[in-house]
């Protein structure tokens, strides 16, 4: 059943109340410079199809952009501090990263020069990647078969598994306790000033028509959809990715690192001697929002045959879960669409992560917040994602996206 906001007029609407909106939010109302109303519309409270409820919950700093990595960099810190950052709340667990790493498999002389120039940009923000030799990599971990690899590429510093469910879920307890209101409901149509140049109101799936002065675009693969209610295109749709959990008959003796091979498959370490794999489909269409069908061939002819020829200890496992899950694509450039519309100037981007939302949720939310606030970043500049760079075909050209 719909809920009805409490107020026809927000400083800030955010549609969609997933990791992103729910950062916004905390951050907004963590700031002492804002002091607005905020309105947090969600579709789905239970999140159960969201892209934050599907993730791996692993961070990097293995990119090629200076900005990504540094992204990921204030992502470790908030997580390893956030308590701290919460206002020293007592009820906040304190959070670490199992820093097992990424593990990049190159198998040939153009992959592994990649790496090299990645690592430049990566050690430049300080990060502590290292380039491995095969010799090298079969030596600090004997389970894998390095006979096709040129070159790997991995960091253990404030890289691997963090639990992303305990950030969001305090980042919306304290959101609520501080003043910001979630609803269950849908933005369904958005009305715009006389002069097109700003949304006056959104009007929800109850009816309702709520004034706002800035609405921002947190709702995931269904970014497209939200930002034709104002009138504005956004290259970014649904893409289907798929999970496997596994328990392995013969265990490894130490933690997996997140493999990525070659053929683009993934696995990683999960704990009790389970562990996690990922790939989509060859043929890689945008799907339906509510299509989160399986594909059952996938895991037996292409992703259990890579895995168990990279790692021959699993060979003999079990699949225990399988789910599918959504990217958010920018099909433009696979990197994050953020800041105001340059022309609908209250209209603000969340949007298009194409898979590293969750790890860069905490420095997005940081910066949305600082922009609503002051109209510009003070933290990190996120400028170089603002949306003109579509118009001006000038893609942000990452090199390490999974």
């Amino acid at each position: 059943m719909a809920q009805v906001p409490q107020h026809t007029q927000y400083d800030v609407v955010i549609v969609g109340g997933a990791i992103m909106g729910a950062s916004t939010a905390w951050f907004l109302m963590d700031n002492p410079d804002f002091n607005g109303r905020v309105l947090v519309v969600e579709r789905d409270p239970t999140y159960s199809q969201c892209s934050t409820a599907h993730t791996n919950s692993c961070m990097r700093q293995q990119f090629s952009t200076e900005l990504n990595v540094r992204i990921s960099q204030f992502a470790a810190d908030f997580v390893k501090n956030i308590r701290t950052y919460m206002g020293g709340d007592e009820r906040v667990p304190e959070l670490g990263i199992r820093s097992f790493g990424y593990m990049y498999l190159a198998d040939t002389d153009a992959f592994a020069d990649t790496l090299r120039r990645n690592i430049k940009v990566q050690h430049a923000a300080g990060a502590a990647t290292k380039l491995m030799t095969p010799d090298e990599i079969k030596a600090a971990y004997p389970f894998y078969n390095v006979d096709d690899i040129v070159l790997g590429s991995i960091n253990t510093v404030d890289e691997g598994y963090w639990d992303g469910a305990a950030v969001f879920d305090w980042w919306r307890r304290q959101s609520r306790e501080r003043g910001v209101e979630y609803i269950e409901n849908e933005v369904v149509a958005m009305t715009r000033d006389g002069s097109g140049t700003r949304i006056d109101s959104v009007t929800l799936a109850s009816g309702e028509v709520v004034a706002c002065g800035h609405v921002v675009n947190a709702s995931g693969p269904r970014a497209a959809r939200t930002a034709q209610m104002a009138g504005i295109d956004v290259p970014v749709e649904p893409r289907r990715r798929y999970s496997w959990v596994f328990k392995a008959e013969q265990p490894l003796d130490r933690d997996l690192p997140l493999t990525i091979d070659p053929s683009g498959v993934h696995v990683r370490e999960n704990g009790g001697g389970t562990y996690q794999a990922g790939a989509h489909s060859d043929i890689d269409p945008a799907v339906d929002y509510s299509d989160f069908a399986m594909d059952h061939g996938i895991w037996e002819n292409h992703v259990w045959p890579v895995i168990a020829t990279r790692i021959p200890q699993f060979e003999a496992i079990k699949v225990t879960s399988e789910w599918a899950g959504h990217y958010a694509m920018n099909t433009f450039d696979h990197n994050a669409i953020t800041g105001p519309h340059p022309e609908v100037g209250n209209f603000v981007f969340l949007n298009g992560f194409s898979g590293h939302g969750l790890q860069q949720s905490p420095a997005m939310g940081r910066g949305t917040a600082e922009w609503l606030t002051y109209g510009e970043y003070r933290s990190l500049d996120l400028t170089p994602f603002a949306y003109d760079r579509l118009a001006t075909g000038r893609p942000i050209l990452e090199q390490a996206v999974i």
